[in-house]
């Protein structure tokens, strides 16, 4: 098979005006607003819409939806779909965050937690639960970012939310790490998750990694690499019927 060939089965012809549906793997530390500004840049000087169908925390990685042009009306409905996340939960600490953004602040014996308890433990969360979201988040409270207040040692009360798990399984225990994958709603934190499940386990936990593989039928594995993708728009920007 050709070089060119193979280019255009890995990148299609894109109408970008019209509306694309881009899945990116976005990358470690990189924001979902990132990815936006990189694609909108990109595709300068179309003048179009780019936004993304539901947020990854910085520390997380994996399927990131973009939609451009016409197709940013479908959004609210690519957000509405189930997600699958695989990621690693660490026992015996606990973090504001209820991830690695923030150091631990609390530490717990493990010594006693069998691995038949840890797979027990998460049958307490499938179907209909309630969580509680992080207080650092990107929920608004009187229109300011719920971060922003945590950042500044504010008292954040927030309200728990309604949420459903369909599948939640361990699929590696290695202490104080367990490799999990999850299938749930939308609205679904899963540093909220993390914690809840050693508190379950009567110690601390928080998420150590994130990684989103699936939104609806959106998978992972067709995602694009964000830089790949960048460059190649810049290659075919050159086209006079670029659009």
């Amino acid at each position: 098979m050709s070089e060119e060939i193979e280019k255009n089965k890995i990148y299609p012809t894109f109408n970008f005006t019209q509306g694309e549906v881009l899945l990116i793997n976005k990358p470690y530390k990189w924001t979902s607003f990132d990815i936006v500004g990189k694609l909108r840049n990109s595709l300068k000087p179309l003048k179009l819409k780019v936004g993304h169908a539901g947020t990854l925390d910085p520390l997380a990685t994996g399927l990131l939806i973009i939609c451009t042009g016409k197709l940013t009306k479908q959004i609210d409905s690519f957000q509405a779909e189930e997600k699958e996340y695989t990621g690693t939960i660490t026992l015996g600490s606990t973090t504001p965050s209820y991830d690695l953004e923030t150091e631990p602040d609390q530490f717990f014996d493990i010594s006693g937690i069998s691995e038949n308890q840890i797979k027990e433990n998460t049958k307490h969360f499938i179907g209909d639960i309630e969580q509680f979201p992080p207080i650092h988040s990107a929920l608004k409270k009187d229109g300011e970012r719920l971060y922003l207040k945590a950042r500044r040692g504010e008292e954040v009360k927030v309200s728990a939310r309604k949420v459903s798990i369909t599948e939640f399984e361990i699929t590696r225990i290695e202490l104080p790490e367990v490799d999990f994958r999850v299938v749930c709603s939308k609205g679904t934190y899963i540093r909220s998750l993390a914690h809840d499940f050693g508190k379950q386990l009567g110690i601390g936990a928080h998420l150590s990694k994130l990684r989103r593989t699936k939104s609806g039928n959106f998978r992972i594995d067709n995602a694009f690499e964000i830089m790949e993708l960048v460059n190649h728009i810049k290659e075919i920007k050159q086209d006079p019927e670029f659009k």
